[in-house]
């Protein structure tokens, strides 16, 4: 990027540069991934069609699309697309009060086209805001409900066991252990503990050398294996049927493939799914990217608005196919990072292998067990869910956990995306929370028996929710009290508080006798849309090696105090200890008279300095001693003789010189009469400022020949680089300061 370029132009580029990798860039993690998330997926669709009450034949149209086109059209390196559980129960509802499966499909098409809208009018930027508390909230719920779903196909639990599905078994509170255990399936219980310790233990032992082969693929070769033994040696543990994978058999896509009833395009009905569907499909799909890009080990992040335009032509492309909704799923894309995808090779690669799977392979991909899959998903479903993740969340404070926990909750009681709604406003709710307290610092600076005085500094941005505090704060305030406002530090204040703050200053500050200065407040505030990106960035401290790095560092400082660039500081006692372990950089040694902040005019941090005082620059015995000290024992690497323009103390020992020049010479002035500097008779009224400045110089230049004579380890320091020195002069009417070059080498 080019240095001029404007970081506002960069951030907003309609055409984000790809920083993706290739797509064949990693083929060996990609590949093995493309098949893994296939077998996973495949049960999916067929789970998820079954559900919405559509043709299963159409969940694997939708798998396919959602691999093939959306994942060559998005940019999300590691979401994987396919049928939306979180719509199957409005596609249920749907397709029954339409009447047909054909009038739904044109409510998809339609549905599609709206996503396409919402991304082209750049609808995406709301996954920018949903808070971290609910993505990671939204995994674990996602993670249990995995392991939940598992369980029967884990266990080999038939439906037909005296009736007695999973489902009944959950609602009824296991009434008969006896009669539960006896709908195990004995071979369903040996796989899954097979390929649960295969999975566990494959990093901690000599099977993961082997690359071409992942654990999750391995697993279901071997399951394959295994059940095809148990077969012919063990027929009892023999899984067949409703334990196995099964793809319906299909004769041409001519006999799979439903279009639309577009005679249906005016019903009220139509256009209201088609919204519902539209919106639900565009906010899980927002949900899922963020949750893949959080999960994904490079942290990489997908463009949501063009996930929108790929969602949409991928919906629109279904409802014309004769598929059913279609999301990004977290459950794919976790399995799909898990399994070690790199690229979105494997997002597509698998969207080819059910098409390969529904023309040629069903009577292969049909001898898969159900519960080496369900293993397979067990594992991801714990790593989303994991104690860790608990604990982590619960360290973070009640704001991060209680909306994290609610978010859990609100989706396993209820369905993603109305869980996520309940999980956002309890988060909201911690956000007001947290403006209420957090608008302002505030401080009494002194307290006496007439009159108490308070500053209250106004936090960098102000809002409309910080009303409550500021009202709250401002109107107890004690009768006769003194108050000093702040807004010097504030880029925005919103209008209702500028009108607070009026109503204070005006009516209530008067009638309660409180004395009242706002400083820094400016008459209106417009929300800033620049960007300013200052392009000189400070050497980090533990680069500053030499003296010349810490000159330039201090230099740069003082730059940037120029321009503005400060920010407030406040810090408790342990936090300052916290700064002052490190060695210091500079000593500084500046006249009494400058009482400008060192930290502030030069930029620096906390402990960076040793500040020093010396009457109009001049050192004795002692400054120079307490310098050495500074450099040889606390590790300074530069002594900086600073002066300053308009020198009070100089200017006035000047004033008395003129008015009384039989007086002897103030020693502030003697060793600059005695170099010829200046002669009394020559002293005039209107000269006094010029000549107060060139004595102040003339200091800094003798102070300097005073440290390197009189103290032989600063001279030897110096002179081998080890130490360095310089003088510098403050211009106190602009701030800036004009530095010296870093002399080395000096003979005194």
């Amino acid at each position: 990027m080019s240095k001029n370029q404007p970081f506002k132009q960069l951030i907003e580029k309609r055409h984000i540069e790809d920083i993706g990798r290739s797509v064949f860039s990693s083929p060996g993690k990609d590949i093995p991934a493309g098949i893994v998330v296939f077998l996973v997926a495949l049960p999916l669709c067929l789970g998820i069609a079954l559900a919405s009450g559509a043709p299963l034949i159409s969940g694997l149209i939708s798998g396919i699309i959602g691999g093939v086109v959306i994942g060559a059209i998005s940019k999300s390196e590691v979401s994987v697309s396919g049928p939306a559980a979180s719509l199957s129960a409005v596609v249920l509802v749907a397709i029954n009060k339409l009447d047909s499966f054909e009038i739904f499909l044109l409510a998809l098409f339609i549905g599609g086209l709206l996503q396409l809208v919402f991304g082209l009018l750049k609808a995406g930027l709301i996954a920018d805001y949903m808070p971290t508390s609910i993505i990671k909230g939204l995994l674990a719920a996602i993670g249990l409900i995995l392991v939940f779903a598992q369980i029967p196909y884990a266990f080999g639990v038939k439906e037909d066991s005296e009736g007695m599905d999973f489902t009944t078994l959950m609602t009824t509170g296991f009434p008969d252990f006896n009669q539960v255990v006896q709908s195990f399936s004995p071979g369903a219980v040996f796989l899954t503990i097979f390929s649960l310790a295969l999975l566990i233990f494959w990093d901690k032992t000599f099977l993961k050398k082997i690359k071409l082969f992942p654990p999750f693929l391995m697993v279901v070769i071997l399951g394959v294996v295994i059940n095809t033994i148990f077969k012919f040696l063990l027929p009892a543990f023999y899984l067949d049927g409703i334990q196995l994978v099964n793809i319906p058999e299909v004769d041409g896509w001519s006999s799979v493939i439903t279009f639309p009833d577009f005679g249906a395009i005016v019903s009220f009905q139509v256009w209201t799914y088609a919204f519902t569907i539209a919106l639900i499909a565009s906010i899980a799909s927002l949900l899922a990217i963020e949750a893949a890009d959080n999960l994904d080990p490079h942290k990489r992040r997908s463009p949501p608005n063009r996930e929108l335009v790929a969602q949409g032509i991928g919906n629109s492309l279904a409802g014309l196919l004769g598929g059913i909704p279609i999301t990004s799923v977290i459950v794919r894309s976790s399995v799909n990072i898990e399994a070690g995808a790199e690229t979105k090779l494997s997002t597509i690669l698998h969207g080819l292998l059910l098409t390969a799977s529904v023309l040629f392979l069903s009577s292969v991909i049909n001898q898969i067990p159900l519960a080496s899959l369900a293993a397979i998903l067990l594992v991801v479903g714990y790593k989303l869910a994991s104690i860790s993740t608990f604990k982590s969340m619960f360290n973070k404070g009640l704001s991060q956990f209680i909306p994290f926990v609610v978010t859990v909750l609100g989706i396993l009681l209820t369905d993603v995306l109305l869980g996520v709604l309940i999980g956002t406003a309890s988060s909201v709710f911690f956000l007001l929370r947290g403006n209420y307290y957090n608008p302002f610092f505030i401080e009494e600076t002194s307290k006496s028996n007439k009159k108490r005085s308070i500053r209250l500094e106004l936090s960098n941005e102000v809002s409309f929710l910080n009303k409550p505090a500021i009202k709250r704060t401002l109107w107890n305030l004690p009768h006769k009290s003194k108050v000093i406002i702040d807004a010097t530090f504030s880029s925005y204040i919103d209008r209702d508080v500028l009108g607070i703050l009026n109503d204070f200053q005006n009516t209530f500050a008067k009638e309660n006798e409180i004395d009242v200065n706002v400083i820094g407040l400016q008459e209106s505030y417009k929300p800033k849309s620049d960007i300013k990106v200052e392009t000189n960035v400070l050497l980090p401290k533990k680069e500053l090696i030499t003296p010349q790095d810490v000159l330039d560092y201090l230099q740069d400082g003082n730059k940037r105090y120029i321009d503005g660039n400060l920010v407030s500081r406040r810090f408790r006692n342990k936090e300052l200890l916290d700064f002052i372990k490190d060695a210091p950089l500079a000593v500084v040694i500046n006249c009494i008279d400058m009482r400008e902040p060192l930290n502030m005019l030069l930029n620096t941090g906390i402990g960076d300095l040793i500040p020093l005082k010396a009457a109009a620059n001049l050192l004795d015995k002692n400054l120079i001693q307490t310098s050495e000290m500074a450099c040889s024992f606390q590790g300074a690497k530069l002594i900086l003789l600073l002066g300053n323009n308009k020198n009070r103390l100089i200017k006035h020992a000047l004033i008395q010189q003129v008015k009384n020049p039989e007086n002897p010479i103030s020693f502030l002035l003697e060793s600059a009469f005695h170099s010829g500097v200046y002669a009394v008779d020559e002293l005039k009224e209107n000269n006094l400022n010029e000549l107060t400045d060139k004595i102040t110089l003339f200091n800094l230049t003798l102070s300097r020949s005073k440290i390197l004579k009189e103290s032989s380890w600063l001279n030897e320091a110096i002179q081998s680089g080890k130490v360095g020195i310089a003088t510098a002069f403050l211009d106190r009417k602009t701030g800036a300061i004009q530095f010296s070059i870093l002399e080395e080498n000096l003979v005194p």
